[in-house]
């Protein structure tokens, strides 16, 4: 694989996201080195928060989040997943595939031997980080999903397809313009300059454009199968699990009621409907995605 790295100036001196970077060196299957970064905030001997982007976001999505829930002493972590953010980015869209994903945060997540996890994943942060927990239930102790799923090649909404038809076609892929988008409330321009910082030109957004893409929504897609065994364990994964999908999302709308009947741990849990927040509920609702996870986590402690 050819990789690309963005340059550190490329991120210097972002609105409110000045947290100190830490990077995970691995080796893909095929011997490729690659560097993953992550925010780590809090404190050190806390059990862990992790938090998970999707497309075409980065850690920088979370940073409210990171701050607002190490204030309340939670060890927060918040990766950028490879090909995007401050991680490296594969150069091909045929680098890019939903296992690779997967291995890539897998071989992350045992590296720093992450253990009694709390998870909040959104967009593609749950699609990969609920098969992390399908393949290591023993490491977290509970999840939160907002806006997301994990499909298994039976559809998708007309909001997805045409999502899907424009990030394929179009010749420049507006990254910060498309957060924005997905967002109740308009970007400044210091959020839309974060939100494109990581990709200096086209070249280094193939992970960005690959995504919709690798969306299994038919039965001839690739990871169909892994993720129907995914949620074979599931659906056997009794641990508190919560939902709290925006209202404002067209794409994921109804998406939590699967959660909710399949998991048992979402059985009786206090599931919530984030009222005002968009597709990225994370830039509309920070504080009160906080809020709902410090008391998540007290309250199943």
């Amino acid at each position: 694989m050819k990789v690309l790295r963005t340059p550190d100036t490329c991120f210097e001196g972002l609105e409110d996201y000045s947290f100190a970077p830490h990077y995970h060196d691995f080796k893909d299957a095929d011997g490729t080195p690659l560097r993953l970064h992550y925010v780590e905030e809090g404190p050190k001997d806390a059990t862990p928060v992790l938090l998970m982007h999707g497309e075409p976001s980065w850690s920088f999505l979370y940073r409210h989040m990171v701050t607002g829930l190490a204030e309340k002493g939670h060890r927060v972590l918040a990766p950028d997943l490879i090909g995007f953010g401050k991680s490296d980015k594969p150069a091909e869209q045929e680098d890019y595939t939903f296992e690779r994903h997967v291995a890539w945060m897998s071989d992350w997540l045992t590296g720093l031997d992450l253990k009694n996890i709390t998870l909040f994943c959104q967009d593609w942060g749950g699609l990969i980080g609920l098969r992390l927990v399908a393949a290591f239930p023993e490491r977290f102790a509970r999840v939160v999903v907002a806006n997301t799923g994990l499909p298994i090649g039976t559809g998708w909404s007309e909001a997805f397809k045409q999502w899907l038809d424009f990030s394929q076609s179009t010749p420049v892929l507006p990254v910060a313009d498309i957060v924005n988008g997905g967002s109740v409330r308009d970007f400044s321009e210091a959020d839309k300059k974060a939100y494109d910082a990581p990709f200096p030109d086209e070249s280094f957004k193939a992970g960005a454009r690959r995504f919709p893409a690798l969306v299994p929504i038919t039965p001839e897609h690739p990871s169909v199968e892994e993720n129907k065994a995914a949620w074979k364990v599931l659906e056997a994964f009794e641990k508190p699990f919560l939902t709290a999908f925006s209202d404002q999302d067209p794409v994921t709308k109804g998406g939590e009621k699967i959660f909710q009947e399949r998991v048992p741990g979402a059985k009786g849990q206090p599931h919530v409907t984030i009222e005002g927040g968009g597709h990225f509920l994370q830039e509309d609702k920070p504080a009160e995605l906080v809020e709902l996870i410090d008391g998540f986590i007290k309250r199943t402690a």
